[in-house]
């Protein structure tokens, strides 16, 4: 079995130890969202960083669209969870008093509808697989948003653990090693620039 179902995943919770499964927020949540680009930006971005919180908008290469990110500090990846009005009440908490471009993008949120909400977390696990089940992405080893290496480090276990599976054959066991000794070089690399990022932006990494 594979388990590719991301940071909070299942199938990791049911078949991974619960002494070995670390689940490590960076000190981070955020909203983010699409809105028409009404301060006209063309591949190019804003970041407005403050102490515990940032902005950043940026030309999502669509046709009048701006992708939104509102970040700020938080304990515990606890608000995943949530509802989405709750999730929104958190980040216009957070921002409350905020000026610049920030009570729009607020209203915008709301009126929004791809908004998504995640905390700033990482998956550490001292392997990667148990018996016949195997885990790809962050569901086993996620580097954090702030790695900006989310997609990519996916797409490339999943090639890496195929390729190995094909080499093995038969002998899954040493596929599955294979396939986390050439992966995770690669993936603390990325994890040490995703905490390093949250810490820039105030996170607790």
């Amino acid at each position: 079995m594979v388990g590719a179902d991301g940071l909070h995943s299942k199938v990791r919770e049911l078949a991974f130890p619960p002494d070995s499964r670390a689940l490590r927020h960076l000190g981070m949540s955020g909203a983010a969202f699409s809105t028409p680009n009404y301060l006209g930006l063309d591949r190019t971005g804003l970041l407005r960083p403050t102490k515990d919180t940032a902005v950043f908008v940026f030309d999502s290469g669509v046709a009048d669209r701006l992708t939104v990110s509102l970040s700020f500090a938080t304990t515990s990846p606890a608000l995943d969870r949530r509802g989405r009005a709750e999730q929104e009440q958190a980040v216009r908490t957070a921002f409350a008093g905020h000026a610049w471009e920030v009570p729009r993008l607020l209203d915008a949120m709301t009126g929004s509808d791809d908004f998504y909400f995640a905390s700033t977390s990482q998956v550490h696990l001292p392997r990667w697989h148990e018996g016949r089940v195997v885990l790809v992405g962050d569901a086993g080893y996620c580097a954090a948003p702030t790695s900006g290496m989310g997609t990519s480090q996916a797409l490339i276990g999943a090639r890496t653990l195929a390729r190995q599976l094909v080499t093995c054959g038969d002998d899954v066991e040493a596929a599955f090693t294979a396939y986390e000794h050439e992966l995770r070089p690669y993936v603390a690399d990325n994890q040490a620039k995703g905490r390093e990022a949250a810490a820039f932006f105030g996170g607790g990494a």
